[in-house]
């Protein structure tokens, strides 16, 4: 189905939830997150960081740690509800909370008192006009108790990292947990009111085979996943210490992995999902899919989205803010964002203004990304239709007169084509994971 072109998949790039990406960021203007919440008018959502789990996988690169010494969960708890405070004080009176995500980490991670204290939190401070909830959970700290929380609470998507179904693989990335284990918790999460429900998988894991993840894909199917992430298990040791727990030589190479994700694409396509970019599927009822559908894929720092929200605030240590005119960043650092958010003040300090010439190229870049084609500005087309030449040679994108195509064959090259509409990655270059 796809044709494995080695040397247009050599560039490392980014994933493209923002355009400038993070690694762009610098020190933004004393009140500039201030000023973009002060004029948050319209539709708002709101994504609340919870960076702890019960236990820590050798693969994650997110910013967590383990939730076990309950003073610092309970301390950075406290900071969370104080920014809350803080920014629900800034918003306009005609902004309308309309979706709100937990991420993490594992926001199941704290206990479910905690949980409801920050919804019940969220319900005093803010305008909400029935937000849709969403959340990402850990099977393995998920129970009962959760799920009955789930249910009052209304939250109606959820996403679980599943990973893989392969035992082998589980115990060599740390994240052992039984198939039963991911069947009871989907039983929970559906009992809960949980209407679209989203596996994460992985390809390119350690020890592992073509058979392993086409039967995870078999298994996801059987348990009636309404969407399906799979993503491409990014090894880079160098920025990610414990990643150094998983040995180079058990990784699958890039050929073995772009015949993966192949794989991926025509099984669950096979199976009735709709494809969504190159990596992630939902079936047809999904609101995902009928976003696709309609035209109105999206996307922000959660990946695809049907959100139409121009804005998102972040809350917590490392959140990331998405205005149209700002992209702002939470201080990582768990101890000074809970002394700035005590103090009444928000740490997003880092960041970067977003020029006119930074949202005419970011809008390409998520065209292609969510349409898999683009109308290019002359000035853009004049600057990379040299460096163009090489895919539509290829058969994997097309050019008539100023619209760029991604073809069929072309999908997993869409974030190498979306690079070279990146004007910042030739003057600053960075390390970042493979593009499949």
């Amino acid at each position: 189905m796809w044709t494995y072109h080695p040397d247009l998949l050599a560039r490392a790039v980014p994933r493209y939830t923002s355009y400038p990406t993070a690694a762009d960021f610098g020190t933004l203007p004393d009140g500039a997150i201030e000023g973009a919440i002060a004029g948050a008018d319209g539709d708002v959502s709101l994504y609340l960081h919870i960076p702890f789990c019960e236990q820590i996988c050798f693969y994650c690169g997110c910013n967590t740690g383990k939730s076990g010494k309950r003073a610092r969960v309970e301390a950075y708890l406290a900071a969370l509800h104080a920014e809350l405070a803080t920014v629900a004080s800034l918003l306009p009176a005609t902004a309308r909370v309309r979706r709100i995500a937990f991420g993490g980490g594992s926001p199941n991670a704290i206990l479910p008192g905690e949980f409801l204290a920050l919804v019940d939190a969220l319900h005093a401070h803010f305008p909400l006009h029935a937000p849709a909830w969403s959340i990402e959970l850990d099977p393995r700290s998920l129970n009962a108790e959760w799920s009955r929380v789930i249910g009052s609470v209304g939250i109606t998507r959820a996403s679980m990292g599943v990973q893989t179904f392969a035992a082998h693989c589980q115990k060599a990335i740390g994240r052992e947990q039984p198939t039963a284990m991911i069947c009871r918790s989907t039983d929970w999460l559906r009992s809960a009111g949980v209407t679209s429900l989203n596996f994460d998988l992985m390809y390119g894991l350690p020890h592992q085979t073509a058979t392993d993840l086409a039967d995870s894909i078999a298994m996801t199917v059987k348990l009636g996943a309404d969407r399906v992430a799979v993503f491409g298990y990014a090894h880079v040791p160098h920025l990610v210490p414990r990643q150094t727990m998983i040995p180079d030589g058990a990784l699958p190479g890039a050929e073995a992995r772009f015949a993966m994700a192949a794989e991926a694409y025509a099984l669950l396509t096979a199976q009735g999902y709709d494809a969504v970019g190159f990596d992630h599927f939902a079936l047809p009822h999904d609101p995902m899919a009928q976003a696709v559908r309609s035209g109105r894929l999206r996307r922000n720092f959660q990946g695809f989205t049907d959100d139409p929200a121009e804005v998102l605030i972040g809350m917590g240590a490392s959140a990331i803010h998405g205005f149209p005119g700002l992209l702002a960043q939470n201080d990582k650092h768990t101890g000074r964002y809970r002394q700035l958010s005590g103090e009444g003040r928000l740490s997003a300090n880092h960041g970067i203004v977003r020029s006119p010439a930074d949202q005419q190229r970011g809008a390409v870049i998520e065209a292609l990304l969510c349409h898999s084609e683009a109308e290019l500005p002359p000035c853009l087309l004049a600057d990379v239709r040299p460096r163009l030449a090489p895919f539509t040679d290829a058969g994997l994108a097309s050019l008539n007169a100023n619209r760029l195509t991604i073809l069929p064959g072309g999908l997993p090259y869409a974030r190498v084509i979306a690079s070279l509409f990146d004007a910042y990655r030739e003057a600053a270059p960075r390390t970042f994971s493979s593009a499949i």
